[in-house]
C-alpha cells in the first residue's frame, strides 16, 4: 500500500512542477501535456519504476481522470459543429482517411498482420485523441476561435467515430448484438439529456436548488455531474465498451443541462493531470530508441493518413480555402493527429 501512495505522491509533485516547467520553456513550444507524458515514461515502469502505474488504486485514479477528460471534451463541443458544415466534412474526411490507412495497414506488413490487426492499426491512423487535445488548445487561447471550431469539428470525428468503430468492429460479442446496445445506450443518454433540458427550460424545484448551491461549499452541481459521469460510465463498463464513450456522452448531456456553459464547474473539473502521466506509463523509451525506424514510419504514416487528408479538405472548400490559410490549415491538420492516449487504449 505504501508503494501506491509513494507513486501518487510522486505524480502529484509532476502535477506541481510541471507548470513552471512549460512555462520556463521559451514561447511554450512544448506543451503541458507532452511534458506529463515524458514523465510518466521516465519514471514508470519502464524507467526509474518510482511509479508503479499497475497499482490497481492508482490505475482506477487515472481511468476517473481519463473520464473528466472527456466529459469536458463533449461538454466543450457544440453539437452544431459535428452536425453543421464544419462536422460533415469532418465526418467525410475521417472515412477517407479510414480507407487509407486499411490500404497503409495491408500494404505495410511491418504495422499487423490479420483482420483485427488490420482493423486496429487503422483505427489507430485515423485517431484524434480530444481529451489530450483539449487543454493544449485552452493553453494555446485557441477555444473559441474560428481555428479551434475546426480543430474540433475535424477532432471530434476522429474521437467518436475511432471509439464507436472500437466498440463494434473490434468486440468479442457478434456485430449486431454490438450495434443493439449501443442503440439502446443512445436512446438512454438522449433521454437523460431531453429530461435535463426539460427541467431547465421549465425552471422546476430541483434545477433551481442545484443553481443555488452552484457557488455554495456544498459544490452539489459537481457532485450531480460526477454521479451522472460515474452512471454513464458505468453502463459502458457494464456492457464492455470503452468508458470514453460514456464519458463523452455525459459531457453531451451535461451540455443540455447546462445549456449557457459553466465556465465555473469547468475549473473544478479540470487540472487533473494524472491520466497523463500514468499513460506516459506505458510508454517503454529504451524500445523506441532502440527500433527508432518503426517510429519514424509510423509517425509518417499518421500524416499521410491522417494529416493531408484534412489540409486537403480544408483546401478544397473554398470557405475555409479563402478564410484559413496553409499554414494554419497544417496546424489544424496536426493538432487532429493528435493521438496518443488514444494509440495506447486501443493497442
Amino acid at each position: 500500500m505504501h508503494s501506491e501512495f509513494v507513486s501518487l505522491a510522486v505524480i502529484a509533485f509532476i502535477s506541481a512542477i510541471i507548470p513552471m516547467v512549460a512555462k520556463s520553456i521559451p514561447r511554450r513550444l512544448v506543451p503541458e501535456t507532452v511534458l506529463l507524458l515524458l514523465a510518466g515514461s521516465l519514471l514508470g515502469p519502464h524507467g526509474f519504476h518510482i511509479i508503479d502505474s499497475h497499482a490497481d488504486s492508482i490505475h482506477m485514479l487515472s481511468e476517473m481522470g481519463c473520464a473528466l477528460l472527456f466529459l469536458l471534451a463533449g461538454f466543450e463541443i457544440d453539437p452544431k459543429s459535428v452536425t453543421g458544415e464544419d462536422g460533415r466534412h469532418g465526418l467525410y474526411t475521417w472515412i477517407v482517411t479510414f480507407i487509407l490507412a486499411v490500404g497503409a495497414a495491408m500494404a505495410v506488413p511491418i504495422f499487423a498482420q490479420g483482420r483485427e490487426g488490420i482493423l486496429a492499426t487503422a483505427l489507430l491512423l485515423t485517431t484524434t485523441a480530444l481529451g489530450t487535445l483539449m487543454p493544449i488548445l485552452k493553453e494555446r487561447g485557441l477555444m473559441g476561435t474560428r481555428i479551434g471550431d475546426l480543430i474540433l469539428s475535424y477532432g471530434t470525428w476522429g474521437e467518436v467515430a475511432v471509439v464507436l468503430c472500437v466498440a463494434v468492429l473490434l468486440s468479442t460479442r457478434s456485430t449486431w448484438q454490438t450495434a443493439a446496445i449501443l442503440g439502446g445506450l443512445f436512446l438512454l443518454y438522449v433521454w437523460i439529456a431531453l429530461m435535463g433540458s426539460k427541467s431547465v427550460k421549465d425552471g422546476n424545484a430541483l434545477y433551481r436548488f442545484l443553481d443555488s448551491k452552484a457557488g455554495a461549499s456544498s459544490q452539489t452541481p459537481v457532485r450531480v455531474t460526477l454521479l451522472l459521469l460515474i452512471l454513464l460510465v458505468t453502463f459502458s463498463a457494464v456492457f464492455e465498451l470503452d468508458i470514453v464513450l460514456g464519458a463523452f456522452a455525459a459531457g453531451f448531456v451535461l451540455r443540455y443541462i447546462i445549456p449557457t456553459g459553466s465556465h465555473t464547474l469547468e475549473t473544478k473539473l479540470e487540472g487533473i493531470p494524472l491520466f497523463f502521466t500514468v499513460s506516459g506509463c506505458t510508454v517503454d523509451l529504451k524500445k523506441v530508441a532502440a527500433m527508432p525506424g518503426y517510429l519514424v514510419i509510423f509517425i509518417a504514416a499518421l500524416v499521410l493518413v491522417r494529416s493531408i487528408p484534412i489540409i486537403l479538405s480544408l483546401s478544397l472548400r473554398k470557405s475555409t480555402r479563402k478564410e484559413i490559410s496553409l499554414h494554419n490549415r497544417t496546424s489544424i491538420a496536426l493538432y487532429c493527429t493528435t493521438a496518443l492516449p488514444l494509440i495506447v487504449a486501443i493497442t
